[in-house]
């Protein structure tokens, strides 16, 4: 069984819209890349503010 991690050494980028800090999450684990929002109200937002 692998080692589990500490919360603290979880990567960590900051959301385009709202600037706020956001941890790696499992369900990210494959699109951690393309991850740039921290939450689905943040990617709304963003999107309707190009318009």
């Amino acid at each position: 069984m692998p080692k589990q991690r500490k919360k603290g050494d979880l990567p960590t980028k900051a959301c385009l819209h709202c600037g706020r800090p956001f941890t790696w999450r499992k369900k990210w684990e494959k699109v951690w890349d393309e991850v740039k929002y921290c939450s689905e109200r943040c990617r709304r937002e963003a999107k309707r503010g190009r318009n």
